[in-house]
């Protein structure tokens, strides 16, 4: 794999060679998109384009040149997938056994100094992260700040508005609840 590769295929803000973690959830949804793309929905846009080509002069066709973006759009995800995937790191947060700490997967529940108020994060992948879910990629400052650490800890990360303390309240992996 080329640099250029390798950078493409990098997810945005992370250097090229920067590991790939994922959880085993993350992982089997790309599997699931790649599956959906191309037994489901590539089939039918190939029978909608195939009809419209049928139909003869194709420059004026917008079923036929819809047909055929949708087709290149899909198997550019798919490519695009399968790459993620070959280099994918998963990380089954149920197999931690230091689960006194924070690591990729945890479930973390900490308290802002500056308001008490608790938030709980879990801890995935670039392409999982869903901040309304409360699912924060491995790579984000809250993120990074909280890795490694314990509960009781009190951690210090940067945000546009300044710099916010926390401390770790709670730490939970798998189907553990927070303690």
């Amino acid at each position: 794999m080329s640099d250029d590769d390798e950078a493409e295929d990098t997810p945005p803000g992370l250097p090229p060679g920067t590991p790939f973690y994922m959880t085993p959830t993350g992982a089997a949804a790309l599997r699931e998109e790649i599956r959906a793309l191309w037994e489901d929905e590539r089939p039918r846009v190939v029978e909608v384009v195939s009809w419209a080509a049928s139909l003869g002069d194709r420059s004026e066709n917008a079923d036929y040149q819809y047909g055929k973006r949708r087709l290149r759009q899909i198997d550019g995800r798919v490519r695009f997938l399968r790459k993620r995937l070959e280099r994918v790191q998963v990380v089954d947060p149920t197999a931690q056994a230091r689960r006194d700490q924070v690591f990729f997967g945890a479930t973390v529940t900490y308290a802002r100094v500056s308001d008490d108020a608790e938030v709980t994060i879990r801890i995935v992948g670039v392409d999982e992260a869903v901040a309304e879910r409360g699912d924060i990629a491995w790579v984000a400052p809250v993120a990074r700040a909280l890795l490694g650490a314990r509960v009781g800890d009190v951690r210090r990360y940067r945000t546009p508005a300044g710099t916010e303390e926390v401390e770790v309240v709670a730490i939970a992996y798998g189907m553990d609840p927070p303690r």
